[in-house]
């Protein structure tokens, strides 16, 4: 083959994108897939390469050879006869094989490494920056406004010293700024702690400016260096805790009144990562600035504010949550919609830690409330999943304690499919074993998939309620034909006719064989197997 049909090219380049983005060069395991795909490419082991609709079909001679179907449109969703559970070398190598007919695949590989040599070069030129800085400035001495100066001129150097930093070498950079940073830091320990304090407030703002002075897109920031926003906001809340152990100096006070100004700056800026903002504004304000007139002269500043984004209200609700006003948060919950759901956890958390038991439990049937409808806007299913193990790992200590079980179960029914695990568990454990087997039902698993301990037991306690499972997995087996299929309907049978038996209801056995083999009597195959299996006379 010298071409491949047109229809087919701009396919392939979105998939030549796409493996672009999901695929990292700094990522170890990644690299050496690349490197198999191409040895494989490289040495002429993809062979009949055949299209069919929207996906490309081959086979790649490996120590075995694989059976590879490509989908372009989503190359996630290609699949391999190899044992790999993601992409494998196997696609890789189609892939290439297929791009080699297109453009050159030289080149997609030497873009796809650029990423990687230019953040080494933007680390090197970012080291040099610093230790240019280095002989210039020495350890700070408590100055608030020399201090921000001096974070914004080092920042400013290493991240935006050489033009336009690209959204993928952010991260070394500020690696580099950090260290800057911690070389300058005063010598006295609470002192130190309130510098740090003060330069990773400003460096997280300083990261928010630099995405939106050059258009870095939310998708950009989320590939490239979301982490950063998480790590400081870790931060922030570790050197607070280390604070909290000595008695602050009057002398910190002009200070803290100068980052309280500055907080404000995260819930009214007008950038995309809503959540990471939040959080780092709740922690501040939980943990550092906590005066009650430090409350009240914020929330005068916030309602002043002619533009109240969701990002702000939650601000203002969350300086209520901490006056204990919670009649007012709980009706502004209450009226918005499930986007605010992921923002009502931290509060939960926060009276959790507290054991404040009255306080969390309307949070808590608020939050459920609105559970299921959040996780039908998620669009990827292990995000989901993951989102719904965190949410009973929050909403799990009150229900423990008040002994709320029935809203515990609540919540586990409200995320379906993906808290099946916690909810089979929770079922079985208290005997619930009806509504153990209508969970099953539900998630439409065949009784093979299911634990044989869980079996034996039901069998021996409630043994009628094994019946629609079987009935369920014999139909599903026939309709899916094929001499394996049937083979597996009829053991399935023959356990029926075993719970039958024991059940003594052996004219309702006989009934249902009769109907069945009627409504089948055109599967020829199947009714040899039902011979076979000595289920009715050869």
């Amino acid at each position: 083959m010298t071409a491949i049909p047109e229809r087919y090219h701009e396919p392939l380049q979105f998939a030549a994108n796409e493996l672009m983005e999901i695929l990292h060069a700094e990522n170890p395991d990644h690299e050496r897939l690349i490197q198999k795909g191409l040895m494989l490419f490289r040495q002429g082991l993809v062979y009949q390469l055949r299209f069919d609709g929207d996906e490309i079909n081959a086979t790649v001679q490996d120590v075995t050879p694989a059976k590879v179907q490509l989908n372009l449109n989503f190359i996630q969703l290609s699949t391999c006869s190899c044992p790999a559970d993601e992409l494998c070398r196997h696609q890789l190598a189609v892939f290439f094989q297929l791009l080699s007919h297109a453009r050159s695949v030289s080149t997609w590989v030497e873009e796809w490494r650029k990423p990687l040599r230019e953040k080494k070069i933007a680390k090197q030129l970012g080291i040099q920056k610093a230790k240019d800085l280095l002989q210039s400035t020495g350890r700070q001495k408590p100055d608030y406004d020399r201090w921000i100066a001096a974070f914004d001129e080092s920042f400013h150097t290493i991240l935006e010293g050489n033009g336009e930093p690209k959204p993928y070498v952010i991260t070394e950079l500020y690696k580099v700024y950090t260290r800057r940073m911690k070389a300058n830091a005063p010598y006295e320990q609470e002192w130190k702690l309130l510098y740090f304090l003060v330069g990773h407030v400003f460096s997280f703002k300083k990261l928010m400016g630099v995405s939106v002075k050059y258009g870095h897109s939310a998708e950009m920031i989320h590939r490239y260096y979301k982490q950063l926003f998480y790590e400081i906001a870790d931060e922030v809340a570790e050197v607070i805790n280390s604070l909290s152990v000595h008695s602050l100096p009057f002398a910190f006070d002009e200070f803290i009144e100068k980052l309280k100004e500055d907080s404000s700056g995260l819930i009214t800026a007008d950038f995309p990562l809503e959540f990471e903002r939040i959080h780092l504004y709740r922690i501040l304000w939980t943990k550092f600035f906590k005066k009650k007139e430090w409350y009240l002269e914020e929330m005068r500043k916030l309602t002043a504010v002619e533009e109240k984004s969701r990002s702000l209200l939650i601000g203002l609700n969350h300086l209520h949550f901490l006056q204990k006003e919670d009649e007012i948060i709980l009706e502004y919950l209450t009226r918005t919609d499930k986007s605010i759901t992921p923002f009502i956890t931290y509060w939960i958390e926060l009276l959790t830690a507290q054991k404040d038991w009255k306080r969390a439990a309307p949070f808590i049937e608020v939050y459920i409330k609105k559970l299921k409808d959040y996780l039908s806007v998620i669009n990827d299913y292990y995000e989901k999943l993951s989102y719904s193990r965190y949410s009973i790992k929050t909403i799990k200590p009150y229900c423990t304690e008040a002994n709320r079980q029935d809203l515990y179960e609540k919540a586990l029914i409200e995320m379906l499919p993906y808290s099946y695990n916690d909810y089979e568990y929770l079922l079985f454990d208290n005997e619930a074993f009806d509504r153990w087997t209508d969970l099953q039902a539900y998630m439409g698993l065949d009784i093979d998939r299911l634990a044989s301990d869980r079996l034996k037991a039901l069998e021996k306690q409630s043994p009628a309620l094994l019946l629609p499972l079987y009935h369920q997995s014999v139909q599903d087996h026939i309709a899916q034909k094929g001499r394996d299929n049937y083979r597996q309907a009829v053991r399935k049978m023959k356990k029926l006719r075993t719970l039958y038996k024991k059940l003594k209801r052996q004219d309702d056995w006989a009934y249902y064989l009769e109907a069945l083999l009627d409504k089948t009597k055109r599967l020829r195959a199947f009714q040899e197997e039902c011979k076979r299996g000595k289920l009715i006379d050869a």
